[in-house]
């Protein structure tokens, strides 16, 4: 079975729970890109894109993914959805794959200005030079004519000053700049007390490569290492975060140490949940669902 590629740091718990039971269905099918991309209706590269998480999959792949795989797309529909509506909207506007964009429209040339008519001064010099007859007595020079602005109906747009422009792009730097100073001494501030309590809530301030503490007790009569209270979340290789850092606290109260509580679910995680699963007798795969963090919490 290949080994999956990591997935982006940035995308949702749901697009990633979403991807996650994607891989798991198109390796059982043993079905590989190539193949998938010539019973389906996107190509061996789309698929590549929307399984390692630079692209979102669209609606229709996750239902044409399952009819080739012979599974029922219900369950699957409902994590897209789910997925879907944690997207940004400016992602979920731009769903549609390799569409090609339609032609602008052809900017309407602008009318060319009109040539000024000649002053009836101009004319008249240039009527009386052409007329035979004596020559006509020196006339003193004309002051010049200034020059004509072109009409505001034509000029071809509204201009802003260069000094407002620049003022404005130095403003918002400068409070981007301070926004982003306050929110890293707001982390580093808080990094210590997350990993003296380990009570911060799942899916805020997780940082990687951070050693977690464990510190299970019981509760409402099930276990927990408060980092994070989830039954449901499943967990499989390259899952990030606190529900990875509870698993791992739970699997060493259990007896199954996992070597490190990082939030990483790496190959030990994985072997550690296998042995479990073997001893509490379910499915021996590796993967954390609702039936093994039942067993955890007991």
């Amino acid at each position: 079975m290949p080994r999956w590629k990591e997935l982006p740091a940035e995308i949702s718990s749901s697009e990633r729970q979403l991807l996650v039971q994607l891989r798991r269905l198109k390796d059982h099918s043993d079905l590989s890109l190539a193949a998938l991309a010539g019973r389906t209706s996107y190509s061996r590269s789309s698929w590549e894109r929307y399984l390692n998480g630079k692209k979102p999959v669209p609606r229709k792949a996750v239902e044409e993914l399952a009819r080739v795989c012979g599974t029922e797309p219900t369950r699957l529909l409902v994590l897209y959805d789910v997925a879907e509506r944690s997207r940004p909207r400016a992602a979920a506007a731009g769903r549609t794959d390799d569409a090609p964009s339609a032609s602008p429209k052809s900017a309407r040339p602008l009318e060319p200005a009109r040539e000024a008519e000649p002053e009836p001064e101009q004319e008249r010099e240039t009527s009386s030079a052409a007329a035979p007859g004596p020559e006509p007595e020196p006339k003193p020079e004309p002051e010049p004519i200034p020059e004509q602005r072109q009409p505001e109906s034509r000029r071809p747009g509204r201009t802003v000053p260069l000094g407002w422009l620049v003022a404005v792009v130095v403003l918002a730097v400068a409070v981007s700049f301070g926004a982003g100073l306050l929110t890293a001494r707001a982390w580093d501030d808080d990094a210590p007390a997350k990993k003296k309590t380990g009570s911060v809530a799942a899916g805020t301030g997780y940082l990687r490569g951070q050693t977690y503490e464990c510190a299970v007790q019981r509760k409402d009569g099930r276990l927990r290492a408060g980092h994070s209270d989830t039954r449901e979340m499943l967990l499989d290789i390259n899952s990030t975060g606190f529900d990875v850092v509870e698993a791992q606290c739970l699997l060493r109260e259990k007896g199954f140490d996992p070597g490190v509580f990082d939030g990483l679910y790496d190959e030990r995680t994985k072997g550690a949940a296998k042995k479990f699963q073997q001893a509490h007798h379910l499915v021996v795969d590796g993967i954390i669902g609702p039936d093994t963090w039942r067993e955890l919490r007991r």
